[in-house]
């Protein structure tokens, strides 16, 4: 099974669609979750933001539905906005629940592959300016090898 996480660009979500066929799509459970509390007034952002990490955490699809319906039905009225953007993102955001829980923690976000830019950004500040495109690309290399 082929699996991508990425965050909700557009773009992003074509190329995917149109490139790699079949390919199953994850939001990155890191943005929607920001995106939704952001959504949610001030006094309840809290409460929503534990509601919505039980639903992204779920041992499984169904379990992950029945807390949705739940949670729509408590905060439907209080927060009208956080809610439509769960209820619309729900299935983006839940495709890990179809893997095997031992690949769920790292493919349900897009950390791994924000940390690995950084790394790479961290050791390219350090050079500043590359005499060619292939020393970049060494640089690059070399980091990625050790670090696989």
């Amino acid at each position: 099974m082929d699996f991508v996480t990425s965050d909700d660009h557009q773009g992003l979500k074509k190329a995917i669609e149109t490139q790699l066929q079949g390919t199953t799509w994850q939001r990155c459970q890191t943005h929607f979750m920001r995106k939704i509390v952001d959504a949610t007034p001030k006094a309840l952002q809290d409460e929503i933001h534990s509601k919505v990490r039980g639903i992204l955490t779920s041992a499984d699809l169904s379990t992950a539905r029945f807390l949705l319906k739940q949670t729509l039905d408590e905060y439907g009225v209080k927060a009208p906005h956080a809610m439509e953007v769960l209820e619309n993102g729900f299935d983006d955001a839940t495709a890990v629940l179809g893997l095997p829980k031992r690949y769920r923690t790292k493919l349900r976000t897009t950390n791994s592959i924000e940390r690995l830019n950084q790394e790479i950004r961290r050791r390219e500040r350090v050079i500043r300016i590359f005499p060619n495109r292939e020393s970049s690309l060494r640089l690059i290399g070399a980091f990625l090898l050790e670090y696989d």
